[in-house]
């Protein structure tokens, strides 16, 4: 029988009736036999997601404050309570909330903490679906760095081999001290994307509440157009630029194995999605640019010395600058003489910025360094952009046409990508001009 991962998001999990909107799906089609769940997400705007709870409950339970911990752990029992409630059956959710309760006030720990919403309803769906529940920890292993571990991959099929069918909880696996460890934030992706290739499925199904990846974000273009394929490659450049319908980093375990992602839609499960795939089978002549994404909240650091290129090691030593501090940069281009390193803002603190311009100064000495701050990088994502003659021209026509002016360009040597730095003001309005340029 072949074998399809299913992934099911927040919203696909934020009340008992979607849920059962979800076990729907399951059970509609055999071969998806093992299924990956979130924490329930927000179920209207202004609503709170249970692992933001869990996160303010660690944080009360830490700075010793009883009486805020327990009114938060109150409102996640009342939410999963009525979870059970609206399934309508007895899923022994009330013991399941006493236990980690119990387990958070003896100390168990912040990653512990957080985990328990998907924890709590990966039970939930194992009931529903009358199928068994697989911790995440019996598989997923951490080293001591908090990086994934590669045998991970070989002990998760060893796993659930064992299981014809399963639920995982995701977010989270095991440490290298033998506790919980959590990804990132949105790291459920991640999750998904070990069981599928652990598993060897044959497609990696992601569950979500839009119907697929679209040209850009449908808060800033009303109705954008959606995507019917991409490839990994495409779909990394978009999600790690803002478009975060998948997270960036789940595409790597599948990749290796080449399963197809999809993108679905619990509330229309009918609708094709998107495809994410090793390489698109669109052609060159085809719409050149698959979507456009965009974050803001950067800073530009730009050195200017003269014969900067005959200086063996200049590069290395403005980064170890960086490096020392623990600050990564998000691109870095550069000129014969000059070069830009352009940081995310939540790495420069109250005092940070001054003090890394100085050790700048003192490790390579240049004739000038200034800042550009409140920049947003726009990126316009799409297959073989380089071979097709004018693309750049048409972008920054558009741009111009807008009067949006451009603060910094940087073409990756991958072909797949233009990005751009504008002004934070002019970040949504870029987004506009460049869809309307391709897709209208």
């Amino acid at each position: 029988m072949s074998i399809k991962v299913c992934k099911f998001g927040g919203t696909s999990m934020a009340d008992g009736n979607i849920i059962l909107t979800a076990a729907k799906i399951v059970s509609a089609d055999a071969s998806r036999r093992y299924v990956v769940v979130s924490a329930p997400g927000k179920r209207f705007g202004g609503d709170i997601k249970v692992t933001d709870l869990l996160y303010a409950c660690y944080e009360a339970y830490e700075r010793g404050d009883s009486v805020a911990f327990e009114e938060i752990y109150a409102k996640i029992s009342t939410r999963f309570l009525n979870i059970e409630r609206e399934i309508g059956r007895d899923l022994k959710v009330q013991a399941a909330l006493e236990e980690a309760k119990t387990a958070i006030l003896s100390g168990a720990g912040k990653d512990y903490c957080v985990s328990r919403g998907e924890f709590i309803t990966a039970h939930i769906v194992a009931e529903v679906l009358g199928v068994p529940f697989v911790d995440a920890t019996e598989f997923i292993r951490f080293d001591e760095n908090g990086q994934l571990k590669e045998e991970t991959f070989a002990l998760t099929g060893e796993v659930l081999r064992a299981y014809p069918r399963a639920v995982v909880p995701g977010f989270y696996g095991l440490g290298a001290d033998g506790k919980v460890k959590t990804f990132s934030r949105g790291g459920g992706d991640i999750s998904g994307s070990i069981v599928a290739r652990g598993v060897r499925a044959e497609l990696y199904e992601n569950w979500t509440d839009v119907s697929g990846f679209y040209a850009c974000d449908p808060r800033i273009v009303n109705s954008p157009k959606c995507i019917p394929e991409l490839s990994y490659s495409e779909l990394r450049e978009l999600s790690y630029m803002g478009a975060n319908v998948l997270h960036s980093e789940s595409i790597f375990p599948v990749r290796s194995a080449g399963i197809p992602i999809r993108i679905c839609n619990t509330f229309r499960p009918d609708d094709k999605g998107t495809f994410i795939v090793a390489r698109s089978k669109r052609k060159l002549d085809d719409r050149v640019v698959t979507g456009i994404a965009g974050k803001s909240g950067f800073t530009a650091i730009t050195l200017e010395k003269s014969l900067m290129n005959t200086e063996i090691g200049f590069v290395g030593k403005v980064l170890s600058v960086i490096g020392k501090r623990g600050i990564s940069f998000e691109h870095l281009p550069s000129g014969i003489d000059t070069m830009s390193l352009v940081i995310d803002n939540s790495f420069l603190g109250e005092g940070v910025l001054p003090v890394l311009i100085e050790e700048m100064k003192a490790a390579v000495n240049p004739d000038r360094i200034y800042t550009h701050e409140n920049i947003a990088l726009i990126a316009t994502v799409g297959h073989g952009m380089a071979k097709n003659v004018g693309t750049s021209a048409r972008l920054f026509k558009a741009l111009s046409e807008s009067g949006i002016n451009v603060n910094m360009i940087d073409q990756g040597s991958s072909e797949l990508n233009i990005i751009v730095g504008v002004e934070d003001k002019d970040c949504a309005d870029c987004i506009r001009a460049i869809y309307k340029e391709f897709f209208e």
